[in-house]
């Protein structure tokens, strides 16, 4: 089975769309949290996930826009796009995101937001906190996001090892305890604008990581026309 898994949408439709048309032989989405937030098109993506029957968790923003105290610790442009999602957004999609779980077990791996050890809130940047992660991780392999990067996380004889992955970087899943985030399909924070994400392959046990051009400017006129803070439109075209 060959599984594409999507982090931080965003409520941007349109790189989701390009991800799927890129993903189009895959057998299964799975997703980590954070559909909404900062973006123009909250239930388009929604609609678009539901549709094509995605299985994941919640992230802080989609906590956030369901009335979670997430929220508190948000900056400002962050906060004003949750509140704006939140009054927006319609309560098909309000209901579809409080029944997301904060932590799903597949067979090996376990899916969160976060961090396996605090699944809504924590980012997994650095060594210290990767190590943290992989011992109390419950199963061989998790996925997660939160922080709009992709990379992977494994525990060596040594300590952690680090792969900053690149468009079609490819990692084989052995026996090390290893945490792997796809990246983020809506906007991305590694310097690259393009929408990212990866695809598991169960069979033959390998992860690869895939970049995705789309057209970022109607995304930007969508932002901008609803209002929301003009920031999260213009560091689209960055990836920032």
């Amino acid at each position: 089975m060959r599984i594409a898994v999507l982090s931080d949408i965003h409520s941007n439709i349109v790189a989701l769309d390009a991800v799927l048309r890129h993903a189009a032989d895959i057998d299964s989405i799975w997703h980590l949290g954070d559909v909404v937030g900062y973006g123009p098109e909250p239930d388009a993506v929604v609609e678009r996930l539901s549709e094509r029957k995605a299985t994941g968790v919640r992230g802080n923003h989609d906590a956030a826009a369901i009335g979670g105290r997430e929220i508190d610790w948000f900056n400002p442009e962050a906060r004003a796009a949750a509140e704006w999602t939140s009054d927006t957004m319609s309560s098909a999609s309000r209901a579809w995101l409080a029944d997301l779980p904060e932590r799903l077990t597949i067979g090996d791996m376990t899916l969160v937001h976060g961090s396996p050890r605090d699944p809504l809130r924590e980012y997994i940047t650095d060594s210290e906190v990767a190590a943290a992660n992989l011992e109390v991780l419950q199963t061989p392999h998790g996925l997660h996001g939160h922080t709009h990067v992709p990379v992977a996380w494994s525990a060596t004889p040594d300590g952690v090892a680090l792969v900053q992955a690149r468009d079609t970087t490819a990692l084989e899943l052995g026996t090390s305890r290893t945490l792997l985030n796809p990246g983020s399909v809506g906007q991305p924070r590694d310097g690259d604008p393009r929408a990212a994400y990866l695809v598991l392959d169960l069979e033959v046990g390998r992860v690869t990581w895939h970049r995705v051009v789309y057209d970022i400017e109607p995304v930007q006129a969508g932002i901008r026309a609803a209002g929301l803070p003009v920031r999260l439109a213009a560091r689209l075209a960055i990836g920032a």
